[in-house]
């Protein structure tokens, strides 16, 4: 009987038809295991989980059940997880006994991670699905981001810059999607942090053909705009000298802010017409006569 293809991504790891899985060959069937059998990897990067999280999912699992096995091998004398920590921690918590799995050997999992590798390599793969698979290897089989970028013949920043894709609003996920932006175009979507800015961004981009440079360049002009107009730095703090202002705006009608900063200083005038403009440099030049 021919057996779960291994090497294709992670639909191999899982028997296509619940259902039939008892007639699949024992390493194919999804057992159930005593919880207390079933240990987390040594090697698991993660060590903190999102509590609240695994508070949520342990009240699903009391009402549905674990829907997605854990992917377990064995390591001496006991079992370890592969991929579904998460889903074992809450598992715990909702009471359970036993939890269901899948035993994969060693050879069987280096086969899955040769073809997860080579399907992330493939020419024709999006950069969210690249991305999508770069988080799941990450996360569910918990391979550091940099071992991933030597597996790949990438650098380690350019691997980190995939993932933060999966980061996008869903807007910009679709333009991407449909190569309406490309992905150095969604890395300069990724620096603005106001929605409203990211959706203008790409209406520009899309609208009026924006290179990823324009696009950087609206980025830099958005953070020069958002910068602090009083220097942070209290040595070069300018200091509003209140009493000046409000003598200066009464006598001008419109508002003055005079600021003193270390030997010099400046004055800032608002003005609400350009008619009041044109009159104050009216004053001004009556003064030189």
């Amino acid at each position: 009987m021919a057996k779960t293809g291994l090497g294709k991504g992670f639909g191999s790891l899982l028997p296509d038809n619940f259902d039939q899985s008892v007639m699949l060959d024992k390493q194919d069937r999804v057992q159930k295991m005593l919880i207390q059998d079933i240990k987390p990897n040594p090697n698991q990067p993660r060590r903190e989980f999102d509590q609240e999280a695994i508070k949520e999912l342990a009240s699903s699992i009391k009402r549905f059940g674990i829907l997605q096995p854990l992917i377990i091998t064995r390591l001496d004398d006991h079992h370890i997880i592969v991929a579904g920590e998460r889903r074992w921690h809450a598992a715990q918590k909702a009471g359970l006994s036993h939890v269901p799995v899948l035993v994969r050997t060693t050879e069987e999992l280096d086969r899955l991670e040769i073809g997860l590798i080579e399907n992330m390599q493939r020419v024709d793969l999006s950069p969210l699905e690249q991305a999508a698979s770069i988080d799941r290897l990450h996360q569910e089989f918990n391979f550091p981001l940099q071992d991933i970028a030597t597996r790949l013949g990438k650098s380690h920043a350019s691997v980190t810059n995939t993932v933060r894709l999966l980061l996008l609003p869903d807007f910009a996920k679709k333009s991407l999607n449909d190569r309406m932006i490309s992905e150095g175009h969604a890395r300069a979507v990724l620096a603005v942090k106001d929605e409203t800015k990211q959706r203008q961004l790409i209406d520009n981009i899309e609208q009026y053909s924006w290179s990823v440079r324009q696009a950087e360049e609206f980025v830099a002009n958005l953070k020069e705009e958002e910068k602090p107009e009083v220097v942070k730095n209290k040595a070069e703090r300018a200091v509003v000298n209140q009493k000046t202002s409000k003598d200066l705006s009464t006598k001008w009608g419109f508002k003055v802010t005079v600021a003193s900063k270390g030997k010099g200083g400046r004055i800032a005038m608002e003005f609400t017409s350009q008619k009041q403009l044109e009159e104050f440099i009216k004053f001004l030049e009556s003064q030189k006569s």
